[in-house]
């Protein structure tokens, strides 16, 4: 059983950072007794930047009108294919593809570049589209949430990413992104995939002034679900990154590397029915995913052979195999390649 609610504020309202990391260390090697750390390698591919949602905190989607209308984008299947073919060339296992909320992509877009691409690349796991996308594709194909996914999974998704949790706690929600999912509507579409055999991811952004309460608000509703359903596979908490955002703009700072860590530790020890949790390397630099695999973590995400969204905020971290390898040895660990369940392709 992980910590209680009132366990999880004692530790944000704590100063021993390192007994806390400690705490969420001993939880990890519980579950991961066999001292390996995984990785994998895949693709993050935006099919569009378009997007009707105008949140606050994000530097990478455009609306549909307007003059930022002439630098949005939607890739064309052949373009997506050939991004594809390229990951599997250098060895990755899977794509995770989102885009932003476009109401001329409905169901059969989607069904026709998912079969599209299991014909071509039948190994390539699809790991893709986040809650509110999958939401707006049920709206605007005028279909039952079930029905969509349903018939998504059909033509080839096999996976669904957390996207779009940032907090789950409606009041920051209304506050950060007034048009997004609302808490029960993420929730809704997380359980009836579980419900349809899926598994899935929980994430989470933080550090968009939300308070202590509100990110255990997070993790309850997580943890909830995970007991109901068993269908996360990951948990994966990364820190906002104000830059070019009109959340920025209003003077907010991104988290600092003790506030990312422990949320991470705490993430951990409440969330002990999940699996995995990831170190962020994307938002925090291989430094801080480093220290992360002593305060709770035990996967480091993906090499990422192509990211957007985060890159928008102006975060430009990179990384390669071979050093994410290192990162992990140096720490302690056996590095581990996985796929997107978490399944070990292999250990050297």
């Amino acid at each position: 059983m992980g910590i209680t609610r009132q366990q999880a504020l004692d530790c944000f309202a704590s100063d021993d950072l390192i007994g806390i990391g400690m705490e969420a260390d001993a939880v990890r090697r519980r579950l991961h007794p066999e001292g390996v750390v995984s990785y994998i390698i895949d693709r993050n591919i935006n099919y569009t930047n378009f997007c009707t949602e105008y949140c606050t905190f994000c530097a990478f989607y455009r609306p549909l009108k307007g003059k930022q209308a002439a630098e949005g984008y939607i890739l064309d299947f052949e373009t997506i294919y050939a991004k594809i073919a390229e990951t599997e060339e250098m060895g990755g296992t899977g794509v995770l593809m989102q885009g932003g909320i476009h109401p001329d992509l409905k169901i059969d877009w989607f069904e026709s570049l998912f079969r599209g691409i299991k014909d071509r690349f039948p190994n390539i796991w699809l790991h893709c589209l986040s809650a509110s996308e999958i939401l707006a594709i049920a709206e605007y194909s005028e279909l039952s949430l079930r029905d969509t996914i349903m018939r998504l999974r059909d033509a080839g998704l096999q996976s669904i990413p957390g996207g779009g949790a940032e907090i789950l706690d409606d009041d920051v929600r209304k506050r950060i992104a007034r048009l997004k999912c609302r808490t029960e509507d993420w929730v809704s579409v997380h359980r009836t995939a579980h419900e349809l055999g899926m598994r899935t991811t929980a994430t989470m952004m933080f550090g968009v002034g939300e308070t202590m309460e509100q990110r255990v608000n997070h993790f309850e509703v997580v943890r909830r679900l995970q007991e109901e359903t068993g269908g996360f596979t990951a948990f994966i908490p990364w820190s906002f990154q104000p830059n070019n955002t009109a959340l920025g703009g209003r003077g907010w700072e991104e988290a600092t590397s003790v506030e990312y860590l422990k949320t991470l530790a705490i993430s951990r020890m409440m969330l002990d029915n999940i699996e995995n949790v990831q170190s962020s390397w994307v938002t925090q630099g291989l430094k801080v995913l480093q220290m992360g695999l002593r305060f709770g973590g035990n996967d480091v995400g993906s090499v990422m052979l192509e990211e957007n969204v985060v890159k928008a905020a102006g975060t430009a971290n990179c990384t390669t195999e071979e050093e994410l390898r290192r990162v992990i040895r140096d720490a302690g660990f056996k590095p581990v390649q996985r796929d997107t369940l978490y399944t070990t392709l292999f250990l050297n």
